[in-house]
């Protein structure tokens, strides 16, 4: 019997096995970086631990620290959650080694299935079909191709390749990416297949022999590789669902699999599928399998028992579907800027309706596995990921219109998320008809735009002033009662000005009557001229509060919420949602950059630097590459001209805003 597991693991997947431990009784142990030293999951651990150190390879991957927290806190069962360790065969026997029971699949299986290039001769034996690959570039001759990791998962260390010109640096590239997430740089080729689909079959094997398939899901919603929306049990027609059972199950027997599995495939239009990989380990998007299997299923429930040497039960092996799941994966990132991590605090994480946390629904409703809460830090050293929103529901289109309805409405405040992309997908005609595959986000660049129109933006700033007028009142020391801006003769308006969400600069002007009706009220934008914007709508204040204002415009009334934290006002509205900054009315004198200065947009570290000071470059050049949250980001050059300054050397840890290099655009004339 397992009496206190640690997980040698951090936020969301931390908190999901806790919870479950909590269920069975099982007390529970947290190891934790001092970057995350305040997060949730070390907050509602039994006991925590630290592990010196921020980055992974000082911490989460450092297989002595984590065996040692576990003889500190007197733990007698390890589980590795997902990444990091999860992974690593080493690892697993390392744990059993030291007389812990390990709660996945024996270390030789991890092996065999973590590198990629065994797995798929061994799996070919078993009949499971298989892509074409390759392991000498020189070799390759059928484009396109793409490169992938042997070892790890999770979209990292992969890259497409149309040319055979591209293949040598994808091939570097995804190698560096690789060995800095898995420490293991092993990289090969295998052909790639357009308008592919991804999907993938749970899988669950007892140590008495048996293996269950408990049904497909489907990941084929993708960015970099990385799952982003999945379901279950996907559009898919019968006979190839039971195939893929067929062939997932053939993959478990085939290496006397034990635990929860996933055994991945891509599906081609034609209809055939071919192996992709094993995952010896809990998926990201478990809960859509755990929502849509009838009575409810606790994967992380069963594989505590499993490894305590527990027999599956019969029944498991027809699990049947019960309505639809899908989940999304809310990530800290700018997707419109190529998917550019985002960091900070987040000021506000509020998501309404939720009817249930890390557990079962016995109904249609949202489910929520997160791995922050407000006040959270979101840090540059891990992966992006926040939350997980599920939502379940008796149809596809019911569980796509309450999920993108719920995100719609979240309060997400303090870091820039890709929430906008998920709610516009699921809303998306071809996702609705199922018209789904891994280049969807390739050919539909509509979803990148943010879900508040740009002629709503000066509706959505001026809720935003007329707030801090009402915040301004309500904390003003004396006369607090008399109406924002008020004079005995009307005389000029009041004047707030925000950088909006496009970074450009918008004014409000507007002017309150005595009884605070709004008298009248205009935009203009500096970068327009000093030209108000036309047809500005008829607009009634009906209620105007510090945290929320509503309006009445041109009939319709419109409530929107509004939060303040020092200079940053963040509203939600009906029609989506803003971070606006509020520019000071007498700023102070900063620092000039000089002309041609690359800033830094993110915090993270310069791994490699491509060019030299004196050099001419191109527009879209690479200058240097920018290392943050395990993912490689290339800097380019915005202009033709030639390279001056290169402050930053190789290694060198970087904040956002810190220059990276100056290119003098004059030079080149």
């Amino acid at each position: 019997m397992i009496n206190r597991l640690l997980v040698a693991n951090r936020g969301e997947i931390a908190r999901r096995v806790f919870a479950t431990c909590r269920a069975m009784g099982v007390q529970t142990v947290a190891v934790h970086s001092d970057a995350d030293a305040d997060a949730p999951f070390v907050a509602e651990a039994d006991q925590a631990v630290r592990l010196p150190g921020a980055t992974p390879a000082e911490t989460y991957l450092r297989v002595d620290l984590i065996l040692d927290a576990a003889r500190k806190a007197g733990a007698d069962a390890v589980h590795p959650g997902y990444g990091f360790l999860a992974e690593n065969a080493e690892f697993a026997a390392a744990v059993t080694d030291a007389g812990l029971t390990w709660v996945g699949p024996p270390a030789k299986v991890i092996a065999a299935m973590g590198d990629k290039l065994a797995a798929k001769a061994l799996l070919a034996e078993a009949g499971v079909p298989m892509l074409p690959s390759w392991t000498d570039a020189d070799e390759v001759d059928d484009f396109p191709v793409l490169v992938k990791a042997s070892a790890g998962g999770g979209g990292r260390g992969m890259r497409i390749v149309r040319d055979i010109d591209e293949l040598a640096e994808a091939a570097a590239s995804a190698s560096r990416e690789a060995a800095s997430a898995f420490g293991d740089g092993t990289v090969f080729i295998e052909r790639y297949v357009e308008r592919g689909r991804h999907v993938e079959v749970q899988i669950l094997g007892d140590s008495h022999g048996r293996v269950a398939a408990l049904g497909v899901r489907e990941c084929s919603i993708q960015r970099r590789h990385q799952k982003i929306v999945e379901e279950a049990p996907g559009v898919l027609p019968e006979e190839v669902r039971a195939a893929l059972h067929e062939a997932a199950v053939s993959a478990g027997r085939a290496v006397d699999y034990v635990g929860a599995g996933t055994v991945e495939f891509l599906l081609a239009p034609t209809g055939e599928f071919f192996f992709l990989e094993m995952n010896t380990r809990l998926q990201v998007e478990h809960p859509v399998t755990e929502l849509t299997v009838p009575g409810g299923l606790d994967l992380v429930r069963w594989q505590l028992l499993v490894a305590e040497g527990a027999a599956l039960p019969e029944d498991l092996h027809e699990p049947g579907v019960r309505g639809c799941a899908i989940e999304v994966r809310l990530c800290a990132e700018d997707p419109a800027q190529g998917w550019r991590p985002a960091t900070g605090v987040l000021h506000r994480f509020a998501i309404a309706g939720v009817d249930r946390e890390f557990g079962g629904l016995q109904q249609a409703g949202l489910r929520l596995d997160s791995g922050v809460a407000t006040g959270s830090a979101v840090s540059v050293h891990y992966d992006s990921m926040l939350a997980k929103l599920i939502a379940v529901a008796p149809t596809r289109s019911e569980a796509a219109r309450a999920l993108a309805g719920a995100l719609a409405r979240a309060e997400l405040h303090g870091v820039a998320t890709n929430r906008d992309l998920l709610v516009r997908v699921l809303r998306s005609p071809e996702f609705a008809a199922g018209d789904i595959d891994t280049g969807f986000l390739d050919r539909h660049p509509e979803v990148f735009s943010p879900l508040l129109p740009a002629d709503q933006v000066p509706l959505t700033a001026l809720a935003a002033a007329l707030a801090g007028a009402a915040h301004r009142r309500a904390t003003a020391p004396v006369l607090g009662g008399l109406p924002s801006g008020w004079r005995n003769v009307p005389a000029v308006p009041q004047v707030s000005r925000f950088v909006g969400p496009d970074g450009d600069e918008i004014e409000i002007r507007y002017r309150l009557d005595r009884t605070g009706r709004l008298a009248d009220w205009s935009s203009a934008s500096p970068a327009e001229g000093s030209a108000e914007r036309p047809s500005a709508p008829t607009v009634a204040v009906v209620e105007a509060t510090p945290d929320g204002v509503v309006l009445d415009v041109d009939g319709v009334r419109r409530a929107y919420r509004v939060h303040r934290v020092g200079s940053a006002v963040f509203v939600d509205g009906p029609d989506g949602a803003a971070s606006l900054a509020e520019l000071p009315r007498l700023p102070l004198p900063t620092a000039a950059v000089a002309a041609g200065s690359l800033l830094a947009p993110l915090p993270g570290a310069v791994t490699r630097v491509h060019v030299q000071v004196g050099q001419r470059v191109t527009a879209g050049d690479p200058l240097l590459t920018l290392e943050a949250m395990k993912l490689e980001h290339p800097v380019l050059a915005p202009v033709d001209g030639v390279v001056t300054e290169l402050p930053v050397p190789p290694g060198g840890q970087v904040q956002t805003g810190a220059v990276l290099a100056v290119i003098d655009d004059e030079k080149d004339s």
